[in-house]
Parts: structure tokens; C-alpha cells; sequence
């Protein structure tokens, strides 16, 4: 899945989007996504700025926002909603 079917797939948006790609789903049993992630984000510059590191809650959105893709992604029918879960 490219970013442009992503963009139609998922309601949230930059600097939320936490998907630039998804390179497997394998619908009721894997996915995997890539989020290219540069020293330039907003969220690196003070976590740590030694060592700058992804913040954990954002790693976990990302997980969120791969399983809501491939959820949406074992339905037969396309649809233009996505599901919410929680």
C-alpha cells in the first residue's frame, strides 16, 4: 500500500500520520508498515536531545494506526470509512 492509498485509508494527518508505507498485510494474521522517521521531527528535538529517540506512545500510535489499516484491509467490500476501535 503506497502513501496515496494510505491518505485515502486513514483519517489522520501530518504530524499525526505515523505510516509512510505499508509493505505486508496478510489480512487476520500480519502487518508491516515503515514510518521513515528524520532528525528534522518536531518530537526529537527534546526527547533526548543527546540521543534523540521515537517517544514510545508514538511508537504504539503507529501500531494503532497499522492494525486500524489492516483491519479495514480484511473486509472484501472497499469501503471509505475506517473503523474505530477501542
Amino acid at each position: 500500500m503506497d502513501f496515496n492509498e494510505i491518505l485515502q485509508r486513514l483519517p489522520h494527518a501530518f504530524p499525526f500520520r505515523m505510516i509512510d508505507r505499508i509493505l505486508e498485510i496478510n489480512p487476520g494474521k500480519k502487518a508491516v508498515a515503515l514510518k521513515n522517521v528524520s532528525i528534522d521531527e518536531c518530537y526529537l528535538q527534546g526527547h533526548f536531545p543527546k540521543g534523540p529517540a521515537m517517544p514510545g506512545v508514538l511508537i504504539l500510535e503507529a501500531l494503532a494506526q497499522t492494525g486500524g489499516l489492516a483491519f479495514h484491509s480484511s473486509f472484501e467490500k472497499e469501503e471509505k470509512s475506517v473503523p474505530f476501535l477501542a
